[in-house]
């Protein structure tokens, strides 16, 4: 073939990808970055999203509020607390699943499905039944054993036990979705090089720490990724079983204790109908969850390489 063909046949090769590609990012484009271009643009306004509304130019008068604002700074903190306890036990407890319905067990497949369905339950949906069996089915259950801490317990109501909650929900919803992603890891450790380091002498928490941790490295890198995403981006649950409270008091202020920070931006904007302020705190969200998953990610794959 002439150097002509082959030019022309690479033209068309990649004319066809763009051409495949093309609605695919079309509808990125209208979904995704239009939006957050004007929003960007937005958070410098008074925009107020009434049509025919004349729109002022505030420059950075809406982030000098927010960086002022006691209930925001509460949300912030409030969700890196819950984001540090998530990560961490949504992965204690899906790591050990994988490990479980990787051994040699029967019905694994029964279990895996078993443990992976409560991802596929509706945050708001989950939120209603969990709200249900914490405020009616644990006193009840703790009166009929007779056992009265339980009895009397109001988990959602108690400003030092309602986060607590959120943790369990959180963690049951989403600990089977990261179970799946250890399994895959794990399955492709070549069970040769297990059997070589039990003929050695090597016990099974031996080759889990020497042999096993190593290879599944970037599994742990993308659970802890995804993990951290997910619990800063904690809306529906948040939502459905605290709806931010039980209110409390945070330097001199009266907030809501359990508002976290994608509750704090909806309630901004369609509760107190402030919705160029409440783009801006989007903004502000965004930049802060980006540079936390940038750095999360660089510390994890530098521990890949020392492993």
């Amino acid at each position: 073939m002439d150097k002509k063909g082959f030019s022309f046949r690479k033209i068309e090769s990649k004319l066809t990808f763009y051409l495949f590609l093309l609605p695919a990012l079309s509808v990125f484009s209208l979904v995704i970055v239009i939006p957050f271009i004007f929003g960007i643009y937005y958070s410098f306004t008074d925009w107020n999203a009434v049509s025919g509304a004349k729109i002022n130019w505030l420059g950075f008068e809406n982030y000098k509020m927010i960086l002022a604002d006691v209930k925001f700074l509460h949300a912030f903190l409030i969700t890196m607390l819950y984001a540090v306890l998530n990560i961490v036990a949504v992965n204690l407890v899906a790591f050990p699943l994988a490990l479980l319905v990787t051994g040699k067990l029967k019905f694994t497949n029964l279990y895996r499905a078993a443990f992976f369905i409560p991802n596929l339950i509706g945050g708001i949906i989950l939120g209603y039944i969990w709200q249900f069996i914490f405020n009616n089915i644990l006193p009840a259950l703790g009166k009929a054993i007779g056992f009265q801490p339980l009895a009397e317990l109001l988990m959602l109501a108690d400003t030092n036990l309602a986060l607590l909650g959120i943790i369990i929900v959180g963690t049951w919803q989403y600990a089977g979705y990261i179970m799946m992603i250890y399994i895959a890891s794990i399955q492709a450790v070549p069970s040769s090089l297990l059997e070589s380091a039990s003929i050695d002498g090597a016990n099974y928490l031996e080759q889990l720490r020497h042999i096993m941790f190593p290879l599944i490295a970037p599994a742990f890198t993308v659970s802890m990724f995804l993990t951290l995403v997910n619990s800063f981006k904690q809306f529906d649950v948040n939502y459905a079983l605290t709806a931010g409270g039980p209110a409390g008091m945070f330097m001199n202020q009266s907030i809501m204790t359990n508002e976290f920070l994608a509750l704090n931006i909806y309630n901004t904007a369609f509760a107190y109908h402030e919705l160029a302020q409440g783009q801006a705190k989007a903004i502000i969200f965004f930049l802060v969850l980006t540079l936390i998953a940038l750095v999360q990610v660089y510390y994890n794959k530098r521990k890949e390489i020392e492993m």
